[in-house]
């Protein structure tokens, strides 16, 4: 053995410099990895670990460390030594060694099987490892000898401890490949080694499996072993035996969960379609369960009933095509679908009574477009077949969307809450997806539901049956265009008639409304039906984000026919926004909702509007503006800031030409007069000036100043124009001072707009020399500290180039300096600053012939841009992640 340990030992010589790899010193190691406080100590010992594992004297040092006298930690970190060894430097290991190696490591085997468990497993791996390596060539039966050699009798072993030990080596070794590093060539050789090599296996696990006097724990192990090896994609034929043993253990409560882990890998393997007639007999297999899920819902058994649910959807949702398409068996597939929709209608609340439900949804989506998917003659027959199953899923669905009672619900906690929220939407999801099977129809379905429900006398409705249906419609509407539809005007006229006195059946109503938005647009009369309740339920601060984002939808989709009810919707939102009863977002959302509104009326009407609205703020913020700066008057000014951005951003008193974005959108003249967002910003740049004065060094307060022109710009375009020269000296002084990435991405939407205009192209130019001039500067101090400003300075570069080239050709423009600036960003580590740099090269390399300067700085420094590419290239591929010692 010392022999053989030195010719392994002198074979990696040159894996590792020859540090004090001794057992002695391993053991210290390890002892401090596990035990030591200190954490900085527990990572040097883990990083010296890591170098004694791929060292040459690793061969030395594992076999000793797994003498039966050392601790399973020791012993563990042994056997992974080993099989660190084994798996990344086989090349390392002469041929003549490799049997006296397997050898070795069959020998340690044995004497495990009956010690611990966790270096047993870690043996098997190396074993496993060093038999996928030899396959085929160098060992051509490797699992057949496995076999051979444990059911040997002259082992020292009982052979229970054998029998569990070669199992769990036929466990690890398709799992050992799955994660192999073995070459592409050498991976398809292996594989079908293994195929072959399920002569061996399968035969011993069946017998195993249906012996009478196998203990649990073998049959356990068989049955992992079994999932283990079904996911080498083995015929789903050669399986059958199996898998109906599989089955056969699912009565067994201790084998329960291997055996439904097995029966799913084995159906879910993407090759099993190819078995049709193997798929046909496990239907009635798995409808032999049904028995048994009843008797599980029944006395609350969740852990079986999730399990049998599983297995029935593998089946369906793997093979729902291949077997509609066989015709001939339809009525035992629609008996494999019932029983999935009675998992899906599980009695009880999902998460807390039940969680066996979600696992179907995907199986109904998987169905419909299989059946859609037919020709138009097979489509109508399983349409004619499926279409009342899907009704049927509607009606369970929407059971299951209900809340439970106000008392039961109270006693849910936070993440109870949050996963049926969770829940709600997959199921939101479904219906939606539903609608393009049932079409029209399931909206009359819903609505005459409703109707019923709320015109009924002889019976009281609860809120959640009412709440589940308007979801429903919720759902469908959001995304479906319901314009056509004949059933909402009576939605539209039935919703006053709701009794609410629930807060989630509020906000579903909110959320209702908010969805037939664009339908209210075509329908402007209904209007006056819904408004008034989204107008008191702003009061409600419970209500706030369906109250307000429902308010946003309307004004967004119906402004122009909202001006005989602005009056009343600004003193409203104006009461609210005074009371503080919403979040900062929000009042952020109702502030867009007022500039849609707004955007629609005369300009003597939004002036008016805009001074009493925002006249309060104003006073505030002079008020602010005079006080010495502190953390609570910061968040007031930000706050404001924000109100007046998000007003502005919705505030468009004219049509763009084209609806979509571009360089080239413009916009129609505004006939009444100047625009009332510039006119309010002239007036209230004094102000804002004077708040910068005094924050100019806060980024936050700096954002919230450039975030109200930058909207404004997007927003108007062109009538921006007046406010162009004042707001570029503002930036410049700013930028001066303090240099912000959001002072950078102003400037950027500046040059975007208005570089090409003539009469704006000094002051944009004075702008973009200065912030350039500055930005240079601060790389000469050093910008790393400083990511983002080199992410928008980079951006603006590329836009500067993009809208006006003119730009490089200012003689003030150190264009080399700009060029070295952009490839020091590239070797950012930040992604979006490389991305951005590199945006700007693709827009700077096809100007050199253009651009003199440019051609002239390529032609130099080219070579630079070339090697900082390749090293950023190479250490971007190099960068891999390390495994923990302590995993």
């Amino acid at each position: 053995m010392e022999r053989r340990e030195e010719q392994l030992g002198a074979a990696g010589a040159g894996a590792a410099p020859a540090l004090d790899f001794t057992v002695e010193n391993v053991e210290k190691a390890l002892h401090q990895l596990y035990y030591d406080p200190n954490i900085e100590n527990k990572n040097l010992a883990q990083k010296w670990l890591m170098q004694a594992q791929v060292s040459p004297q690793a061969w030395h040092f594992s076999w000793q460390l797994l003498q039966p006298d050392k601790v399973p930690e020791i012993q563990y970190f042994g056997a992974s030594a080993l099989h660190i060894k084994i798996s990344r430097y086989w090349s390392d290991i002469p041929t003549d060694q490799y049997e006296s190696l397997k050898a070795q490591l069959f020998t340690q085997i044995t004497r495990f099987a009956s010690g611990s468990k966790i270096v047993l497993t870690r043996l098997c791996v190396a074993l496993a490892s060093l038999a996928l390596s030899m396959m085929p060539d160098a060992w051509p039966c490797a699992v057949a000898d496995m076999v051979r050699l444990f059911q040997a009798e002259d082992s020292p072993v009982d052979s229970q401890g054998r029998c569990l030990a070669l199992l769990e080596l036929l466990t690890v070794l398709p799992e050992e490949f799955q994660t192999s590093r073995l070459p592409q060539y050498r991976k398809g050789l292996v594989r079908a080694s293994l195929a072959v090599e399920c002569g061996a296996v399968f035969p011993l696990l069946e017998q195993l499996l249906q012996q009478p006097s196998s203990p649990s724990c073998v049959r356990q192990k068989v049955l992992k072993c079994f999932s283990s090896w079904v996911q080498l994609e083995v015929p789903l034929q050669d399986c059958e035996a199996l898998i109906q043993a599989a089955f056969a253990a699912l009565q067994d409560s201790e084998l329960f969960d291997s055996s439904v882990e097995a029966i799913v890998n084995a159906i879910s393997q993407p090759d099993a379609q190819r078995y049709v007639n193997t798929l046909l007999k496990l239907i009635p297999l798995v409808l032999g369960l049904q028995e048994q899920l009843r008797q599980a819902v029944q006395n609350g058994d969740m852990e079986t009933s999730h399990g049998i649910c599983r297995i029935a959807v593998a089946l369906g949702e793997n093979h729902s095509r291949a077997l509609l398409d066989q015709v001939e068996h339809w009525q035992s597939f629609l008996a494999l679908v019932n029983m999935i929709m009675f998992c899906t209608g599980i009695p009880g609340h999902y998460p807390v009574n039940e969680t066996t439900s979600s696992l179907t949804l995907t199986f109904w989506y998987t169905l419909q477009d299989d059946i859609l998917s037919f020709e138009a003659e097979k489509q109508a027959v399983y349409q004619q077949v499926y279409r009342p199953v899907y009704f049927q899923l509607v009606d369970v669905l929407l059971h299951k969307a209900q809340f439970p009672s106000d008392e039961e619900y109270g006693f849910w906690s936070s993440d109870e809450k949050e996963q049926f929220r969770i829940y709600r939407v997959d199921i939101s999801d479904t219906l939606m997806y539903v609608y393009e099977m049932l079409g029209a129809e399931l909206l009359s379905n819903l609505y005459d539901k409703l109707g019923r429900l709320l015109t009924s006398s002889e019976e009281p409705y609860s809120w959640q049956h009412t709440e589940a249906l308007l979801y429903g419609f919720q759902s469908i509407a959001e995304t479906i265009d319901v314009n056509y539809s004949d059933v909402v005007p009576g939605l539209i006229g039935l919703i006053p008639r709701i009794s609410i006195s629930n807060v989630q059946l509020a906000d579903t109503v909110m959320f209702t409304i908010g969805a037939l938005s664009e339908w209210l647009a075509d329908h402007p009369v209904m209007i006056n039906s819904v408004l008034p309740l989204v107008l008191h339920a702003l009061g409600n601060p419970e209500l706030s984000v369906s109250s307000v984002s429902t308010l946003k939808k309307i004004c967004r989709e119906c402004k122009y026919d909202l001006p005989p009810y602005a009056a009343n919707i600004v003193a409203v939102s104006q009461d609210v926004l005074m009371k503080q009863i919403h979040k900062t977002s929000q009042c952020m959302w109702l502030m867009q909702a007022l500039g849609f509104l707004l955007s629609a009326l005369q300009v003597e009407e939004i002036l008016k509007n805009l001074h009493s609205l925002i006249s309060p703020y104003i006073q505030q913020l002079e008020k602010l503006a005079e006080e010495i700066p502190n953390p609570s008057n910061k968040l007031a000014i930000v706050h404001i800031l924000g109100l007046l951005s998000n007003l502005f951003t919705t505030l468009d008193v004219s049509h763009h030409e084209d609806d979509h974005e571009g360089p080239e959108l413009r916009k129609l003249p505004v006939p009444q007069g100047p625009n009332p967002v510039v006119v309010v910003l002239q007036q209230v740049f004094q102000l804002i000036q004077k708040v910068l004065s005094k924050w100019l060094s806060d980024a936050q307060v700096v954002e919230a100043v450039c975030a109200i022109f930058e909207k404004s710009v997007k927003t108007l375009l062109d009538d921006f124009a007046p406010m162009v020269p004042q707001l570029c000296e503002m930036l410049g002084r700013m930028y001066s001072t303090v240099p912000q990435a959001s002072a950078l991405d102003l400037t950027r939407q500046l040059v975007h707009i208005f570089a090409h205009e003539p009469a704006h192209f000094p002051p944009i130019e004075a702008l973009f020399l200065l912030v350039t001039s500055v930005t240079l500067s601060l790389f000469q101090q050093g910008p790393r500290d400083h990511p983002d400003i080199v992410d928008s300075f980079m951006q603006l570069l590329a836009q500067a180039l993009k809208r006006k080239p003119d730009l490089f050709q200012c003689e003030r423009l150190d264009v080399k300096a700009v060029f070295q600036c952009a490839v020091l960003a590239l070797k950012f580590p930040e992604a979006p600053t490389v991305k951005a740099s590199c945006g700007f090269f693709t827009e700077l390399l096809p100007r050199c012939g253009e651009i003199e300067s440019v051609g002239k700085v390529v032609q130099e420094d080219g070579r630079m841009l070339l090697i900082a590419v390749l090293e950023v290239s190479w250490s971007k591929w190099l960068g891999v992640g390390r495994p923990s010692l302590l995993r």
